[in-house]
């Protein structure tokens, strides 16, 4: 038997290597168990799906390819003259790849400068809260701990009509890696990976089709914003089909023949690669021992609490790997939770404050509550919204697309919904998820003070709406 831990944490991304930190600096003695290893297949990488394929590396797309797009069609129209424009895809590549190395190296320094002892190998949950980890050669070690937080994560959902092959038929991984672009791209699954990863391709000469199985475009999202961002993808060139299901996907002469179903019948389209992005389910995959005393549900979802904690005494479970939103900046928190609960505080997560963001252009963001959920419950509510293309920074930086929408209780005028389509959403909607975790009202927003001029006037103005009062836009009568 090793030493034994405070706290051991199984997986090093957003959930798990946060965890971990806040544990060590709680005065835990704490080790972070990951397998997964460098190409050398030699050195342990850090940081997880989020850092390595995941969050990180999409956002380096997303930005280099957005620049490629302002310079080659967004320059003219302010008087910046820029003729053939060439995209160099094997440099953006390598600055991908370059970003993911130093905040990979990053939390290996954190680790060190915390205290956190990095195990390399695959981890293993067994009775009576001890891990067993088996490194790259087979050798297992057996660990013991106070506390264990299970952090694994999540992978691509894979589909029978459309099996990955790493080289046609890809999952969101292996679009981040294409060496060329595709003259003709597919992608399955219309939500926010999909759509992320058909503007980065689209923006650098793609013929994107994306194909979605159902008739709603972004169900979870406000639909007021939702079809305002469906009409600006349309404009730039993204071909979405609604309603769409795949039936099949076989390569042929380095072809991808996909067919699909809609309600006018069967088709069938060819495409030069397929990205499937249907969605993702957790990583538990050999991850917990028969008699280890931890639930999970038929998709591999681990039961927690409010609090994620576990059935078995000292076990915690963190992330994709539990109910609730897959976002990296949830398992984060409930990362820090954890490890204060485990040193004997008692913080909660606020999963009404939690935003949601899709990095295209427009960015889309919300928190909170859509005016769908709230007619459902049969709620009444108030709306303020202000368009961008009234704000005049907006106009300036030649992005003045999209509208701010604040819904607000109508008995309180408490917010409990804030929704952003637009440049910068990602930031904006911070300032509603603080207003929201205050508590604020849509009148304590219409009565701060914004600075002119900014894109954050957008969220006073649509504050101002909300009574029928934003002074730039003209606003809706009463009803009497």
């Amino acid at each position: 038997m090793s030493d034994k831990y405070d706290v051991i944490v199984i997986g090093a991304g957003p959930g798990g290597y946060v965890a971990a930190i806040k544990a060590a600096q709680l005065g835990l003695k704490t080790a972070c168990v990951e397998s997964w290893t460098a190409e050398d297949g030699k050195a342990q990488v850090l940081g997880g799906t989020c850092l390595n394929v995941g969050c990180i590396p999409s956002k380096a797309l997303l930005e280099i390819s957005h620049k490629f797009e302002e310079a080659s069609h967004g320059y003219e129209m302010q008087g910046i003259i820029a003729k053939d424009v060439k995209m160099d895809i094997s440099k953006m590549m390598e600055r991908k790849s370059g970003i993911v190395k130093q905040l990979t190296g990053g939390i290996a320094g954190l680790f060190k400068s915390n205290g956190v002892t990095s195990i390399h190998g695959h981890g293993k949950l067994l009775a009576n809260r001890k891990v067993e980890v088996t490194d790259k050669d087979g050798k297992t070690t057996t660990y013991e701990a106070e506390n264990v937080i299970l952090a694994t994560g999540s992978k691509p959902i894979q589909i029978p009509p459309a099996p990955f092959d790493g080289d046609y038929i890809v999952d969101s991984e292996g679009a981040l890696e294409f060496s060329e672009v595709p003259k003709r791209l597919g992608v399955i699954g219309a939500g926010v990976i999909g759509l992320e990863l058909g503007s980065v391709w689209a923006r650098l000469g793609a013929e994107v089709t994306v194909l979605e199985a159902q008739d709603t475009f972004l169900p979870a999202v406000d639909q007021q914003v939702a079809k305002d961002a469906l009409k600006q993808f349309q404009k730039q060139g993204l071909n979405i089909v609604m309603g769409a299901r795949m039936t099949g996907a076989e390569v042929k002469r380095k072809l991808v023949n996909v067919t699909y179903e809609d309600s006018k019948g069967k088709h069938e389209a060819k495409f030069d690669k397929l990205i499937v992005a249907v969605g993702r389910r957790p990583y538990t995959d050999n991850l917990l021992s028969e008699d280890a005393g931890v639930q999970m549900d038929e998709r591999g979802f681990i039961f927690v609490d409010d609090n994620c904690k576990t059935e078995a005494p000292g076990i915690w479970a963190v992330g994709d790997v539990v109910r609730g939103p897959m976002l990296a900046h949830k398992a984060s928190e409930e990362g820090i939770m954890v490890a204060e609960r485990i040193a004997g505080h008692k913080p909660q997560v606020n999963y009404d404050c939690i935003p949601n963001v899709i990095y295209t252009a427009p960015e889309v963001a919300w928190v909170g509550k859509t005016e769908e959920q709230l007619k459902a419950e049969g709620e009444e509510y108030n709306v303020g919204t202000f368009p961008f293309a009234a704000n005049g920074r907006a106009m300036a930086a030649n992005s003045a697309s999209g509208l701010v929408k604040i819904i607000a209780d109508a008995k309180t005028d408490r917010i409990v919904g804030f929704h952003v389509v637009g440049p910068q959403a990602s930031e904006i909607v911070a300032q509603g998820v603080i207003a929201m975790e205050f508590g604020s009202s849509a009148e304590d927003l219409a009565l701060t003070c914004f600075a002119h001029p900014t894109l954050s006037e957008s969220v006073h103005e649509a504050a101002l709406a909300v009574g029928g009062g934003a002074i730039h836009i003209a606003n809706r009568r009463k009803k009497k």
